[in-house]
């Protein structure tokens, strides 16, 4: 039994250490499941229509890369900084990472880099808007 209790112990101990300084917190609003949303184009890059640089990190990202920012609910005050979400638009998806804001958006928007669009395959034609669902990766 005091065999039992100290390898508990050690894995716990072992457990902590290992998420020391990640990103371990709750997620508010869901943790797991597809949430429905309307993606949207965003540009994270200076003098881009995404207005000033990102509120997880105060800079400027690249188009080129999947980024991504969420509705203030789900952006939850920064809770999901730096974390990615899985996007499904119809038969594609793609993953991104979370380094905005989307203040004054509505509460279910998802506002998506270039490159975003890209990865799912959306027509051009159809850069805007597009319904879409997501989740936390």
């Amino acid at each position: 039994m005091v065999t039992l209790l100290v390898s508990c112990i050690e894995a716990r101990s072992k457990l902590g250490k290992n998420l020391r300084g990640k990103n371990t917190h709750k997620r508010s609003l869901f943790t797991s499941g597809n949430a429905n949303a309307v993606m949207t184009l965003n540009s994270f890059e200076k003098g881009g229509d995404g207005g000033g640089p990102s509120e997880c990190d105060g800079k400027y990202h690249s188009n080129n890369n999947l980024l991504v920012a969420l509705s203030s609910r789900w952006y939850n005050h920064g809770q999901r900084c730096f974390d990615y979400i899985d996007i499904y638009y119809k038969d594609a998806s793609a993953r991104a990472m979370v380094v905005d804001e989307c203040s004054g958006c509505g509460d279910d928007i998802v506002d998506a880099s270039r490159a975003v669009w890209e990865a799912l395959g959306v027509s051009k034609s159809d850069w805007g808007e597009a319904d879409i669902t997501w989740s936390d990766a």
